[in-house]
């Protein structure tokens, strides 16, 4: 086992998870996802797309934080707290992209033993990205990794 896996490990260990991130490349918007979530609570991992490291990182270790106090994410509920004063809502990952987008979960967990969810969020206008007239910049940024 290398440092960076230790260290992954550890993070889990000691904080429920850890999160790593993927810069924006070629077709793809960055993102940022966790590894250990669903290991240490049995909720599902999470996955942000196309907001700045910083931020995704906060969101993906107060997702964690709630969950280890109680709260259970629906997909297709909406949640508040996340993104600066708008609602999210969840979505479950298809497992046909977990190739793509969770190649450390599929290591931790030995293939794709594992739930996601991704983070979906709305335009700074309130839009969200199914809606007609989403803007096409922004909808990039969060590709559809869900089937509804």
């Amino acid at each position: 086992m290398d440092k960076v896996e230790e260290k992954a490990l550890k993070d889990i260990e000691e904080c429920g998870c850890h999160v790593l991130h993927v810069m924006q490349e070629g077709e793809y918007p960055r993102f940022s996802y966790s590894i250990g979530i669903q290991r240490s609570t049995g909720q599902p991992e999470l996955i942000v797309t196309g907001l700045k490291q910083e931020l995704a990182h906060w969101i993906i270790n107060e997702y964690s934080n709630r969950i280890k106090a109680g709260e259970i994410f629906s997909p297709g509920n909406f949640y508040d707290g996340f993104v600066g004063g708008f609602d999210v809502t969840f979505k479950e990952v298809e497992e046909k992209h977990y190739q793509e987008y969770f190649g450390w979960a599929q290591w931790l967990y030995k293939g794709n033993n594992f739930n996601a969810l991704q983070l979906i969020y709305p335009s700074k206008s309130g839009v969200w990205p199914w809606e007609r007239g989403a803007p096409a910049d922004f909808t990039w940024f969060i590709p559809r990794l869900y089937a509804s």
